[in-house]
């Protein structure tokens, strides 16, 4: 095995690790914890949960490897290598916040809690970890690549995500664009809209294809397609809600023209890392050429 291989543990950080940073020491996010009639011991048993599945991949490591362990805040400044083999310890949503990070380097999802993980994207345990490492060192391991979506600003800033692209006012406010999809063009006023990849599908865009009983397909998570839903329209005589959902592929991506002052575009609910959409600017949102390419077992 070579030695210039590297393993990256991405992790989020437990919740007593986030009371600690936030109450500064143990008896204060104790008391915190009781004075929200908390169980104490129920968070530190998960803290620890974790911690132990963390050991037990870093001794999984050959001893020749380099690694590197980071935590979800220090995803945006980690310069990844293209060798690396990206092992992502935690609940789902943990993956997503990596891929827009990412530019091919295999991703190996591990679930340290089967019983409060679903385990859709962290499919493997901690004890498998090693061999799933193994594999994807020699390329005998299955990658499933997922399609990703990307929204691109007129002036070229860009972002990319996993599951969706939502683009709408930064506040409450009605947001107000103009929409231009495969079906024609619309002036609109709405909560909002989202461009779904097949891996968010069964997310935020399943919850409002369900409520207004869309029989609109739903992208599957490796096919190079994305589905978009406006969120709420609001019919008037300046706006219409007739363009509210639809599918996109490589040659048909949706534009939008903000007529906002404070529009914003951000990927897989990360509020903090967004684009800004000012009155009359433009941006396009469609398949990105980046993947995930995810271990399966």
């Amino acid at each position: 095995m070579t030695a210039t291989r590297r393993v990256v543990v991405a992790y989020r950080p437990t919740e007593w690790e986030q009371l600690l940073d936030r109450h500064a020491t143990p008896g204060q996010a104790r008391f915190f914890l009781r004075t929200r009639e908390r169980d104490v011991e129920e968070v530190l048993a998960r803290h620890q949960q974790q911690l132990e599945a963390i050991t037990q991949i870093e001794r999984s490591i050959p001893s020749t490897w380099r690694r590197a362990q980071i935590s979800r805040a220090e995803f945006a400044g980690f310069l990844f290598e293209p060798e690396d083999i990206v092992v992502a310890i935690g609940q789902d949503g943990l993956v997503p916040n990596l891929a827009k990070y990412l530019s091919g380097q295999p991703v190996v999802g591990v679930n340290p809690d089967a019983s409060r993980f679903e385990g859709t994207l962290v499919r493997f345990s901690p004890a498998e970890a090693g061999d799933v490492m193994a594999a994807a060192h020699e390329g005998s391991a299955p990658l499933e690549e997922r399609a990703m979506v990307e929204a691109r600003l007129d002036d070229g800033q860009q972002l990319s995500a996993l599951n969706e692209i939502f683009v709408g006012h930064r506040s409450h406010q009605s947001a107000r664009y103009v929409l231009e999809c495969p079906g024609g063009s619309e002036r609109q006023s709405s909560s909002g809209l989202i461009v779904t990849t097949g891996t968010g599908s069964t997310g935020w865009a399943r919850s409002i294809a369900t409520e207004r009983k869309s029989t609109l397909a739903l992208p599957l998570p490796t096919e190079r397609s994305l589905a978009f839903f406006v969120r709420e329209a609001w019919p008037s005589v300046a706006t219409g809600n007739q363009l509210t959902q639809g599918a996109l592929d490589d040659s048909s991506p949706l534009v939008v023209v903000s007529e906002m002052n404070e529009g914003v575009a951000f990927g897989d609910g990360i509020e903090a890392d967004r684009l800004s959409l000012n009155w009359g600017q433009t941006v396009t949102i469609g398949l990105a050429r980046q993947v995930l390419r995810l271990v399966t077992p």
